[in-house]
């Protein structure tokens, strides 16, 4: 009986465990991001282009800048995550960022946007405000 208890009373801690996970944020990696402008460099071509970066969310539909696309959360860790995300009628992507730090990522994103293929492996740097 007393074993019983105690396997209860594990398995009570690990439920309450639970919801203080839970309350972190999804993809709290890109909140850490510095919020302005950043410029993407192409590792293919060297071709650079700068957009403004409300938050690091900003970076995952670098091709799909619309909104109303379905994302889903493949990896979510401390220093990269990974997104999968759907835009009914025009594609899909995959895109990976990397942390170095709060104004430098590592960026890839490939899928299908407009009926072709688009591919992009770079840097994306903060280079000051908006």
């Amino acid at each position: 009986m007393q074993k019983l208890g105690l396997l209860l009373g594990a398995f009570g801690a690990a439920g309450l465990a639970a919801p203080i996970a839970a309350e972190v944020s999804e993809l709290a990696m890109l909140d850490t991001l510095q919020p302005g402008m950043w410029e993407i460099r192409q590792r293919s071509d060297g071709s650079r282009r700068n957009i403004c970066v409300r938050n690091g969310r900003d970076l995952i539909q670098l091709q799909h800048r619309q909104t109303g696309c379905t994302q889903f959360v493949v990896q979510d860790d401390a220093q990269e995550v990974t997104v999968q995300y759907t835009c009914r009628g025009d594609g899909y992507g995959r895109t990976t960022i990397r942390k170095e730090g709060s104004a430098l990522v590592q960026l890839q994103s490939q899928g299908s946007q407009g009926g072709g293929p688009f591919a992009l492996a770079g840097e994306a740097r903060r280079t000051g405000p908006c």
